[in-house]
């Protein structure tokens, strides 16, 4: 069966990539890092945290008096989750095109390109026939 898709919204990217980068971590410790690109209140982080925990993005554990969040959505869920979204609703599911897309908006360089057909070989010797 299939992993279900992640979706963010971009508050939600705000927020995870901060817990990311100090989980466990408390909802002010997040709010104080976020509000100078922000300008978020502690009562805006914490109702988005408590609705990412709902959501099963982000797990929250009670240690006293405190409540301390970890992720359980990894980088790489995330990341996956964005680009099904962009192939799905910019690219209509057509992932030649997107990739295309990519090749022509990105100055590659000879050592990235090697690295993509290397990529694409391996993939090759796998697919179904």
């Amino acid at each position: 069966m299939p992993k279900p898709t992640i979706e963010l919204t971009g508050s939600e990217w705000t927020i995870i990539k901060a817990v990311w980068d100090h989980e466990p971590c408390a909802a002010p410790a997040i709010q104080e890092k976020l509000h100078p690109q922000t300008a978020w209140t502690y009562s805006t982080v914490r109702t988005l945290m408590d609705r990412m925990v709902a959501k099963g993005l982000l797990a929250a554990e009670k240690v006293r008096n405190l409540t301390l969040y970890r992720s359980v959505v990894t980088r790489e869920q995330a990341q996956r989750g964005e680009l099904f979204y962009a192939l799905k609703h910019a690219f209509n599911g057509a992932l030649t095109p997107m990739v295309q897309c990519l090749l022509d908006t990105h100055n590659l360089s000879a050592d990235e390109l090697t690295k993509l057909e290397s990529l694409i070989k391996a993939k090759k010797k796998t697919a179904r026939k």
